[in-house]
């Protein structure tokens, strides 16, 4: 069981990450090692010929890891992102982004993990994903941690 609800999760969205409360972001699921983020859809997330902007990709990315950390961890919100790299697949449906983190190592001081980007056109998104992120965090001390 994930040390953090989706309740929790998505209220730090409402009172903590602003940039991603406007943006409509909630947590789908969460379980340990394992978070799915949702951005629903907006005309305001493309970009110049109609596809979905990379940062609102990156943006997703880097909450579904926020999140995949919670998930093992509990809250500690002071974790902050020191590298993301996104290899952008396909070109994304104007629908709803879904990013799906998994942990891939998690040690006393950082976190590895991918995200797996879909764009939820109706379609089978799992067998078409439209971009792909490798993460890594910086976790705080006890010293400094937040929990």
């Amino acid at each position: 069981m994930a040390k953090i609800t989706t309740d929790d999760f998505n209220r730090i969205i409402a009172e903590d990450l602003p940039l991603a409360h406007d943006l409509g972001m909630r947590l789908d699921a969460i379980e340990r090692g394992r978070a799915v983020i949702r951005i629903p859809y907006d005309d305001a997330m493309l970009r110049p010929g109609g596809t979905v902007a990379g940062p609102i990709m990156m943006a997703a990315a880097d909450a579904a890891m926020y999140a995949v950390i919670m998930s093992e961890l509990g809250t500690i919100k002071q974790a902050v992102t020191t590298n993301l790299n996104i290899n952008f697949m396909r070109r994304p449906e104007p629908a709803d982004l879904i990013a799906e983190a998994r942990l891939l190592k998690l040690g006393r001081r950082s976190a590895v993990g991918d995200v797996m980007i879909y764009s939820d056109d109706g379609g089978d998104a799992a067998d078409h994903p439209v971009a792909h992120a490798t993460l890594t965090y910086a976790i705080p001390g006890d010293d400094q941690a937040d929990t």
